[in-house]
């Protein structure tokens, strides 16, 4: 349930906090007070498109902060899918800035307004004028009809059974179509197979096949560089010829002083040179250059390249084309055996399949029988005495069976007649606004004890109606916020009545400037409200009238607690 509201200039209100209760909330007030800009704030702190008109003018920012106490395990699905660690109790902070931009929070983490109406669906359920639109597609009826029925266990076994024929159906298809078009496809595999096998590829012969090739394109530097290495250190007067020179200079001087260590140093330097000297002229000698062997590298790198753009990036992935080339083609070679299987497994699934459909449209029809009867006698007691309401199911059979999906070969219809001798016709048709509307109430009354919604809000769904069909009305409140918490706007003193909080919304101007004030009534102040209701005449006559709608009000919900 929504716990309290926090609006922080929001077209005339400055500021204002809103704390509901859990039962029937009604908000009244004079017409263009601001009982429009709470309806507005709620629907853009539940993820609506945000507005700059809404911004106060002369304000650069605007927000509202929404707190809900929720059941943190109904909506474990929608928390794990938005990250979100469980919780009762959900804060929701959105601001919109002149610039347009936009930021919202759901206990301090961030979220997109996307994301946050997922959410937000499965706690508020917004009744509008509008809202007939959602009952008038067959998509939303359907779903309609099983939050009452309770089909979850048949159409996860739908959706189970769903699975298993798609998978069984892209294996069928994986191995090809008639015998021609599997024996093409053989051939195909053996191909490459055959061509892979006999390239006998390994991963890191091309790393190996590519050195080999840049020694061979390099040759003549390679020649060069260790001939000048050998040359420079072997040579007469070459660097080992400079090193004995140079030891013949220590002996020289060798009774003037200790230089022992310093001769070691050179015979030291001189082995080192003339090992590196003489292995250079050992790898010149080596170094042949075989044609044939330099053009067998070649060729076999050209090979590997080709093999790559046809099988895949690297040796490793031309290996596993390998691999899977094999299976497939084993199971082509069986195909006939394997393909009867499958169809075997097709046809058994099809019946299981149709099976769980027709056992998904038994739970739908049984609901439908009670609820729709439910429905006309809520409609009966909100005067429409003679109205008539079906659901329609239509006809299926196996052949219908290519356009099952999770929901199973339902299609419904809701038809309706409000009047006595007319025909019932699908909804959309027939309907008139108010009837829309208490038809919307009296489905609504049979769902807030099995739904997960936590809020119910009615925008002026008592437009049009007055006497004795508002007092029903309102009864209808009084039975639905017995589990789902309501917020109503209403001009009737028949529903404001009824409420366990009442709100006032009030415009009006300080320093010049407007305002709209938005208060919770005591007791007293309710008698004043409700005779401003009932058509403003301060009279005795009007406050007894008052007191006696509080009284009868308050022993019908006595009565019904």
């Amino acid at each position: 349930m929504l716990k309290s509201l926090y609006l922080k200039n929001i077209a005339l209100v400055d500021e204002a906090e809103i704390v509901f209760s859990e039962g029937l909330n009604v908000l009244s007030g004079e017409t263009g007070a601001g009982k429009s800009v709470i309806l507005d704030s709620i629907d853009f702190v539940l993820g609506a498109k945000a507005d700059k008109g809404m911004i106060r003018f002369g304000q650069t920012e605007c927000s509202v902060r929404a707190e809900f106490s929720c059941d943190a395990e109904l909506l474990r699905p929608v928390l794990e899918e938005l990250d979100l660690e469980e919780s009762d109790s959900l804060l929701i902070v959105r601001r919109l800035n002149a610039d347009g931009r936009s930021s919202l929070k759901v206990n301090g983490c961030p979220m997109t307004a996307s994301m946050l109406r997922k959410l937000t669906s499965q706690l508020v359920d917004v009744h509008g004028q509008s809202e007939h639109f959602f009952l008038l597609k067959e998509a939303n009826q359907l779903r309609l009809l099983d939050q009452i029925a309770g089909t979850g266990e048949e159409r996860s076994a739908v959706s189970a059974l769903l699975k298993e024929r798609r998978a069984l159906e892209e294996k069928l298809a994986s191995l090809g179509g008639d015998e021609g078009e599997r024996e093409r496809r053989a051939d195909i595999l053996r191909f490459q197979i055959d061509e892979l096998e006999t390239a006998a590829l390994k991963e890191g012969e091309e790393e190996e096949l590519s050195a080999l090739s840049l020694k061979y394109q390099n040759a003549e530097k390679i020649l060069s560089g260790l001939k000048t290495v050998s040359d420079a250190l072997l040579s007469d007067g070459g660097g080992t010829d400079a090193v004995n020179l140079a030891q013949r200079g220590l002996a020289s001087i060798a009774r003037y002083g200790d230089y022992t260590a310093l001769s070691e140093r050179l015979e030291n330097a001189l082995a080192e040179l003339e090992d590196i000297g003489e292995t250079a002229a050992s790898l010149l000698e080596e170094l042949d250059i075989d044609e044939r062997e330099k053009e067998r590298v070649e060729n076999r790198l050209d090979e590997i390249k080709s093999l790559k753009k046809k099988y895949g990036g690297s040796a490793a992935e031309a290996l596993s084309f390998l691999a899977r080339a094999k299976e497939e083609l084993i199971l082509l070679e069986n195909s006939a055996e394997e393909c009867e299987k499958l169809k075997t497994q097709l046809e058994k699934n099809a019946k299981a399949l149709y099976a769980a459909c027709e056992a998904l449209t038994a739970k739908r029809k049984a609901a439908a029988e009670g609820f729709t009867a439910r429905v006309i006698e809520e409609l009966r007691t909100l005067n429409i005495p003679s109205a008539r309401f079906e659901i329609a199911f239509e006809p299926y059979a196996e052949a219908d069976l290519p356009r099952a999906n999770s929901e199973g070969l339902d299609r419904v219809r809701f038809l309706f007649s409000a009047n006595a001798g007319e025909p019932v016709k699908e909804l959309g048709k027939i309907i008139s606004g108010g009837e829309m509307s208490r038809f919307m109430l009296a489905v609504k009354a049979q769902l807030s004890s099995v739904g997960s919604i936590g809020t119910y809000i009615f925008d002026e769904i008592d437009a049009g109606i007055g006497g004795k069909t508002a007092r029903v009305v309102a009864e209808k409140f009084v039975s639905i916020a017995k589990h789902t918490q309501i917020i109503a706007v209403s001009h009737l003193a028949q529903i404001a009545a009824f409420a366990d909080r009442e709100f006032l919304i009030e415009k009006k101007e300080e320093d010049g400037r407007t305002y709209s004030r938005i208060r919770a009534l005591e007791e007293g102040e309710r008698r004043e409200e409700l005779v401003r209701l009932l058509g403003g005449e301060r009279s005795r006559s009007a406050f007894e009238h008052a007191d006696e709608l509080l009284r009868s009000a308050s022993a019908y919900k006595q009565e019904n607690a």
